[in-house]
């Protein structure tokens, strides 16, 4: 048999990473970068990626400061407290020592804006109080009337009133009854125009770095912008219709073909218990009658994604677990971001 080269033994992390600073966030010399990619690219013998015999695909959700930063909106601190910030240093050590095998990155940006529903000043009492951050709205609350949509905020989305209240008891009760969470009211994180939408520094820097090695443009996919809709998966909202089976928004059918045209995608990012989870649950659903054998090219990286855990209030670590398993047995791989690819499970790979 022909020996298997494997770029994640003989490819070194570069000397510009620096595993201290994945915490921080800074500005990327992109010049420099790409100057020290393609001499990079022509030490170690790495190829354009359109000349890939087994095309890999990584989808990265939702890497950003609001997610990943300590101090940030939404920080992913996991059970250890340092959840996002050692995924990321193990993510980017990933990137540079398979940089000769990953084909194509796909990052996924979490996008929003003020006035949506997952956020406090859509809703509103009957003194004119907005529910606090982290608030879990369920259907009794808004039939009994505890919360109601915000007539403000309807105003300016060019809501009907009526609509708006018929819409909210539609879109808590079809959560409730796809066996999803509860509407909750994240803080204002990930806003668009903000330093928390952004790719986290490093990460950033390692994506353009593979680009410009492997002359492998990123293909950036946004989420979450629809004001009446919690956006979790990558590949579509949680609800996608109104009241009277109107359309509120749409699956991602393209990216949903484009990662079945790889021969391997490997999935990591935040957080393992929401956006992770639903993403590879949709990816799963969209299989079709292919889905054993599909499944099988589906790797997540176990130990580049961390599950929300807020201290007293929720941990979502064993939720977060459960799905992974469910993923394992229906065929997907799990698997650690240490191990060459070469030696996972069903990825064989051959280069001249």
């Amino acid at each position: 048999m022909e020996k298997i080269k494997s770029y994640s033994l003989e490819i070194p992390v570069p000397a510009h990473f620096a595993p201290e600073r994945v915490g921080e966030v800074w500005r990327v010399p992109y010049q420099e970068r790409a100057d020290e990619a393609i001499s990079w690219a022509q030490k170690y013998d790495i190829g354009p990626a359109s000349s890939d015999g087994h095309r890999i695909a990584l989808l990265l959700v939702d890497v950003q400061n609001t997610f990943c930063i300590p101090g940030f909106e939404l920080y992913v601190a996991g059970r250890s407290g340092t959840g996002a910030v050692d995924d990321n240093r193990r993510l980017c050590e990933f990137i540079y020592r398979n940089l000769g095998l990953i084909t194509r990155i796909i990052p996924t940006m979490d996008t929003h804006r003020a006035m949506q529903i997952f956020h406090s000043i859509f809703l509103v009492n009957e003194e004119g109080r907005h529910p606090e951050p982290l608030s879990l709205i369920r259907p009794e609350d808004i039939e009994q009337g505890r919360w109601r949509a915000n007539p403000e905020v309807l105003r300016h989305l060019g809501i009907d009133a009526s609509y708006g209240e018929r819409y909210l008891r539609h879109y808590t009760h079809a959560l409730q009854e796809s066996g999803k969470y509860d509407l909750t009211i994240w803080p204002y994180h990930a806003m668009l125009g903000g330093i928390g939408h952004a790719l986290v520094s490093a990460v950033e820097e390692a994506i353009f770095f593979h680009s410009m090695a492997r002359y492998s443009q990123p293909d950036f996919r946004i989420k979450g912008s629809k004001p009446l809709t919690e956006h979790y998966s990558v590949l579509g909202p949680e609800v996608t219709e109104g009241p009277r089976g109107e359309a509120i928004a749409e699956k991602d059918q393209g990216l949903i073909e484009e990662l079945l045209q790889f021969d391997t995608v490997i999935v990591a990012g935040q957080a393992k218990s929401h956006c992770v989870a639903w993403t590879i649950a949709d990816l799963l659903e969209d299989l079709g009658e292919e889905r054993a054998a599909l499944a099988g090219k589906v790797y997540l990286l176990e130990d580049c994604t961390s599950p929300v855990v807020i201290p007293g209030v929720a941990d979502y670590t064993e939720a977060a677990d459960k799905a992974f398993r469910r993923f394992a047995a229906a065929g997907m791989h799990v698997v650690q971001s240490t191990e060459p690819i070469e030696r996972w499970p069903g990825v064989m790979q051959e280069y001249p």
